[in-house]
C-alpha cells in the first residue's frame, strides 16, 4: 500500500479552488444564458428550470450510489416537511432572480448576492443563537446603513436584493440542520416542485401561452439547457467545499455578484446613479470589514 504524497494536500486545495471559483464564476456569468430567453416569461423559465434539473440530477443519484439515501429521506417525516420548506425558498430565489435579469435589475440582484453573507450572519445570530463578533457588528451596521441610504435618501426599496438575500439565506439556515446530502437535498427539492411547475406548463400549453415547442428551437434546447446552468455550478460547488477552507470559499462567493455587478453597468447599461454607487461601496466596505475578521478569527481559532 502507498503512502499519500505529500503534494496531495496542496494539489486538493488547489483543485478546490478551480472547482469553487468555477462555480462562482458560471453564477456570475449565467445572466447572459437568461437573457436569451427574454422572451419566455420568467415563471415558464423558472418552471423548465426546476423540472428540467430534476430530469438532470436523478441519474447522478443512481449513478452515484445514492439511492438508499433518498429513499431515507422520503421516509423521514421532519426532513421532508424541512425539504418542502428548502424547495418552496430556492424555487422563490430562482424565479426572482431570473425575472430580476430580464426585468432590467441585475443591479439589485448583484447587490443581494454581495449582502448574503452578511445575511447568513445576522441569520446564524438571531436562530442559532450565534454570537456576532465586534467586526461582524459593524459590518453588518454598515452594510444596513447601506440598505436604509438607498431607501430614505434614493427613495428605492432595494425588494429584489433583499429578498433574494434572505430566500437564499433562509435556504441555507435550513439545509444546515436537515441531514441529507447536498445532491439528494437538490434531486429531492426539485422533486417537490417539479409537480406544480409541470402542472403550470401543461395548464399554459393548454392554453396556447406556452413558449415550450411553440418558438424557436433554440428557445427549446437552452430551456432543457438551464438543468445543466443550475446543476454543474452546485456539483462544483459541492466539490470545493470539501476541499477549500470555509475562508476561501467565502472571498471565491465574491466572483459572483462582481460578474453580474460588471455585466449590468457595462454590458446591459443600466442605470448606474451616484446614490446606488454610495450604497454599493458602503456594502463593499461591509464585506472587506466582514472579510478582514473572517481571516483573523481563522488564524485566531487554528
Amino acid at each position: 500500500m502507498t503512502s499519500p504524497s505529500p503534494n496531495q494536500p496542496v494539489l486538493s486545495s488547489l483543485s478546490g479552488i478551480v472547482c469553487g471559483a468555477s462555480a462562482f464564476l458560471i453564477w456570475g456569468i449565467s445572466p447572459l444564458y437568461w437573457k436569451l430567453l427574454m422572451t419566455v416569461p420568467a415563471l415558464q423559465i423558472a418552471a423548465h428550470r426546476v423540472v428540467w434539473s430534476f430530469v438532470f440530477v436523478i441519474p447522478f443519484v443512481v449513478l452515484g450510489k445514492r439511492k438508499n439515501e433518498f429513499v431515507a429521506t422520503l421516509t423521514d417525516l421532519r426532513a421532508m416537511g424541512l425539504l418542502v420548506l428548502t424547495s418552496l425558498l430556492v424555487g422563490c430565489n430562482w424565479l426572482t432572480y431570473i425575472w430580476a435579469i430580464n426585468s432590467g435589475f441585475l443591479l439589485q440582484a448583484s447587490l443581494g448576492y454581495y449582502i448574503n453573507p452578511l445575511v447568513n450572519v445576522l441569520l446564524g445570530t438571531v436562530f442559532l443563537k450565534e454570537r456576532l463578533r465586534g467586526y461582524q457588528c459593524v459590518a453588518v451596521a454598515i452594510a444596513g446603513s447601506g440598505v436604509l441610504y438607498l431607501t430614505f435618501i434614493y427613495g428605492q426599496f432595494p425588494w429584489i436584493a433583499l429578498l433574494l438575500a434572505f430566500t437564499f439565506g433562509f435556504y441555507g439556515l435550513i439545509r444546515k440542520v436537515i441531514q441529507v446530502g447536498s445532491l439528494v437535498g437538490l434531486s429531492m427539492e426539485t422533486l417537490l416542485i417539479a409537480m406544480p411547475a409541470l402542472g403550470y406548463l401543461l395548464y399554459a400549453d393548454l392554453h396556447g401561452t406556452g413558449a415550450f415547442l411553440n418558438l424557436r428551437p433554440g428557445i427549446d434546447l437552452l430551456l432543457i439547457g438551464s438543468a445543466v446552468i443550475t446543476a454543474i455550478p452546485l456539483i462544483l460547488f459541492a466539490m470545493s467545499a470539501r476541499r477549500v477552507q470555509l475562508t476561501t470559499l467565502g472571498f471565491l462567493q465574491y466572483i459572483g455578484p462582481s460578474g453580474m455587478f460588471l455585466m449590468a453597468v457595462f454590458l446591459f447599461k443600466e442605470p448606474f446613479r451616484p446614490e446606488q454607487l454610495i450604497c454599493f461601496m458602503l456594502i463593499w466596505t461591509a464585506l472587506v470589514v466582514y472579510s478582514i475578521d473572517s481571516v483573523l478569527h481563522y488564524r485566531k481559532t487554528h
